[in-house]
C-alpha cells in the first residue's frame, strides 16, 4: 500500500511561546516521583499483576525510595479494590508514603473509590477525564461546557467525600486526560475550574498532572505546553505541576526533562517505561540521567540487577539487553576502538586518584548501579588489542606491552573469526598460556645458577639446566647478566640467532602468592619480532623463562 504521508496525517501546530524560556534551563534538583507501575504500567501487561505480584512490587517501589505510588484503579477492578484494602488493612504502607487511587469523573466509581481508601493515614485521589478535541468530537460528542461540566462535577463529589473522611489526609490530583491534544486555553480554563471547588493552599497543594496520553509531537513542543501552562495556571504557588508522558514516539525521556526543565514539579512514570503501547516513560531512565550529572535523583537504583529481576517476575515481560542502565550490555564495549579507550581511560583515572568519573564510552561508573566490572569488555569477533589486554589485565593480573598487544590481539581473532562466538577471558587465558607460558617448541627451562665469572668481575657465569626433546642438558654461558649469559649458552648450543630487543617485567598477586612475569622481545636475523612470556616466583627464573619462551615460538615461525 502506498500512500502521500501528507495527504493522510497532519503536522502538529507548535506553541506560540516566542520568549520560551525552557532551553536555558538546567536540572537542578529531583522532581516529585510517583509510580504508576501498579496502575498504568499494570494495565498494560499481557497477564495482569496478582495480589502476590503486586505486592512485591509495592515493596520494592518502597525500598527504592517512592514516596507516592499509584497503587490501583480500585472503582475498576476488585482485584485493585481488595489490593487497596489489603495494603490499608496489614499496615503495609511507610507513614511517609502516600498511596494514589485512579478514578474517572463518574459519580458511583468516585464513590466506590473513596472506600477503597477508608482508613488510610493520607492518599491522593486522582480524577481525570479527557478533554482533547478528539475525544470531545469522536468519544463524547460534545462541547467544552460540556466536558468541562463532567471535570467540575467530579471535582465536587471529590470535595465532598474527602471533607467526610476528615481521619485520612486527602491530597487531590486533576488530570485534562490526552492534554497534549487538548487546546492550552482549554485545558487551563478546565484545571481553574477544578482548582476552585477543591480551593488548595500553599500547605495542601492541589496536583495538576498534564499527561502525554498519546506522544504526538516532539519533546520540545511538550514543553512548550508545560512551560505555557506554568505560566498561566492561576496561584501557581498552591499547585504541583505534574507531568505523565508516554513513549509513542519514543522520545518520553527527553519529554519528562524537558518538562521539568519547563517548571514542572513532578513526574509520574514507570520502572523501565512499561505501561500502554510503547510505555510509559522509563523512571529509572531519568533519575539516572540526573545522577550522571551531578543531581541526587532521590531513588536508590545501587542495584540495578534487583530491580531488573524484581520488574521482571512481576511483569512478566523482559527488560531489554540494551535498555539504558538496566540492560545486560549496556556496559558491555565489543568494538576494538571502545575496549582500548576504556582500557586507557581506566589507567588514567587510577593515576590521576582522582573522585571524578571520566571513562571514554562508560558515562556512569556501573560500581553505582551495583555492577561489577566483568562484562564492561567482552571479546567477539570485532574486538581488538584493547579488549584482550584489559581482561588479561584485570582477571590474571597480566600487563601486556603494547607490542604483545598487537600480536596476541591477532591469535584471539584468528579464534573469533573460525568460531564466530564471544570469547571469555578464561578463554582468552588458556589461548595465552598455549601461545606463550607453554610455547611448545621442545625446549624446557628447568633451573639455573649464576656466579662470577671471576673473582671481582661484573660478568656472570651461568649454568642452566634445560629439557629438550625430554633430555635435560646442560648449557653454560656468560654475559653481563643472567638474560645475556642465558643467551650466549643458547646461541652456543643451538645456533640461534636471536636478539634481546626489549624487556619488561612486573609482579602480581601480594605476599607470599606474588609472581613475577616477564615479558622479552626478541628480533630475529630479518628484524622481525618474536615475543616470550615467563612466570615464575623469582624474577630471574620468570626471565630465562620467558627467553625459552620466544626461542620455542622462533621454531614455529
Amino acid at each position: 500500500m502506498t500512500f502521500i504521508p501528507g495527504e493522510k496525517y497532519k503536522a502538529f501546530e507548535p506553541i506560540n511561546l516566542p520568549d520560551r524560556q525552557w532551553p536555558t534551563k538546567v536540572i537542578e534538583k529531583a522532581p516529585i516521583w510517583c509510580s504508576v507501575d501498579l496502575r498504568d504500567g499494570n494495565q498494560a501487561l499481557i497477564e495482569p499483576m496478582g495480589h502476590e505480584r503486586k505486592l512485591r512490587m509495592f515493596r520494592h517501589l518502597v525500598e527504592l525510595g517512592f514516596k507516592e505510588i499509584e497503587v490501583g484503579f480500585p472503582s475498576a477492578s476488585q482485584t485493585d479494590f481488595d489490593f487497596v484494602r489489603f495494603l490499608i488493612e496489614e499496615g503495609e504502607i511507610p507513614d511517609d508514603v502516600k498511596i494514589q487511587v485512579l478514578t474517572q469523573a463518574r459519580e458511583e466509581l468516585i464513590r466506590r473509590t473513596y472506600e477503597s481508601i477508608r482508613g488510610a493515614k493520607q492518599a491522593i485521589v486522582h480524577l481525570y477525564n479527557s478533554t482533547s478535541t478528539l475525544q470531545r468530537r469522536v468519544v463524547f460528542d460534545m462541547d467544552r461546557e460540556g466536558i468541562k461540566k463532567i471535570a467540575t462535577d467530579g471535582a465536587k463529589l471529590v470535595r465532598q467525600l474527602a471533607d467526610e473522611m476528615p481521619e485520612t489526609h486527602i491530597q487531590m490530583e486533576y488530570s485534562p486526560e490526552s492534554f497534549t491534544q487538548t487546546e492550552l486555553d482549554y485545558a487551563c480554563e478546565v484545571c481553574a475550574a477544578v482548582m476552585e471547588i477543591w480551593k488548595p493552599t500553599v500547605e495542601n497543594k492541589i496536583i495538576f498532572n498534564l499527561p502525554a496520553t498519546v506522544e504526538v509531537a516532539s519533546a520540545n513542543i511538550y514543553a512548550d505546553q508545560i512551560e505555557w501552562m506554568h505560566r498561566n495556571l492561576p496561584e501557581r504557588e498552591k499547585i504541583i505541576l505534574s507531568l505523565h508522558p508516554h513513549n509513542d514516539r519514543g522520545t518520553g525521556v527527553a519529554a519528562a526533562e524537558f518538562g521539568i526543565m519547563a517548571g514542572a514539579d513532578r513526574v509520574e512514570g514507570t520502572l523501565f517505561g512499561n505501561g500502554e503501547r510503547t510505555g510509559n516513560v522509563d523512571v529509572v531512565n531519568i533519575a539516572m540521567n540526573m545522577y550522571t550529572q551531578g543531581v541526587d535523583p532521590k531513588l536508590d537504583f545501587s542495584d540495578i540487577n534487583e530491580v531488573v529481576r524484581t520488574v521482571e517476575y512481576c511483569n512478566q515481560l523482559p527488560v531489554h539487553p540494551r535498555h539504558p542502565y538496566g540492560g545486560d550490555l549496556v556496559f558491555t564495549a565489543f568494538s576494538g576502538s571502545h575496549q582500548d579507550a576504556i582500557k586507557k581511560g581506566f589507567a588514567a583515572i587510577k593515576k590521576a586518584n582522582s573522585e571524578l568519573w571520566e571513562i571514554p564510552y562508560l558515562p556512569i561508573d556501573p560500581a553505582d548501579l551495583g555492577r561489577n566490572y566483568d562484562a564492561v569488555i567482552r571479546v567477539n569477533s570485532q574486538s581488538g588489542k584493547g579488549g584482550v589486554a584489559y581482561l588479561l589485565e584485570e582477571d590474571y593480573g597480566i600487563e601486556l606491552p603494547r607490542l604483545l598487544q598487537v600480536e596476541f590481539s591477532k591469535t584471539v581473532q584468528a579464534v573469533t573469526d573460525e568460531t564466530g562466538k564471544e570469547l571469555s577471558s578464561a578463554t582468552i587465558y588458556d589461548i595465552f598460556e598455549k601461545e606463550y607460558l607453554n610455547a611448545n617448541g621442545g625446549l624446557e627451562f628447568v633451573n639455573h645458577q649464576t656466579t662470577s665469572e671471576s673473582p671481582g668481575s661484573e660478568r656472570r657465569k651461568l649454568i642452566a639446566t634445560v629439557r629438550d626433546g625430554g633430555q635435560e642438558k646442560t648449557l653454560e654461558g656468560v654475559g653481563t647478566g643472567p638474560i645475556d649469559a642465558y643467551m650466549s649458552a643458547l646461541t652456543k648450543a643451538y645456533d640461534i640467532d636471536l636478539k634481546v630487543n626489549d624487556y619488561r617485567e612486573h609482579t602480581t598477586g601480594f605476599g607470599s602468592d606474588a609472581v613475577a612475569i616477564a615479558y622479552v622481545e626478541m628480533r630475529d636475523a630479518k628484524g622481525e619480532p618474536i615475543f616470550g612470556v615467563g612466570r615464575h616466583a623469582n624474577i630471574v627464573t620468570a626471565s630465562l623463562k620467558a627467553i625459552t619462551s620466544a626461542v620455542n615460538r622462533s621454531k614455529r615461525q
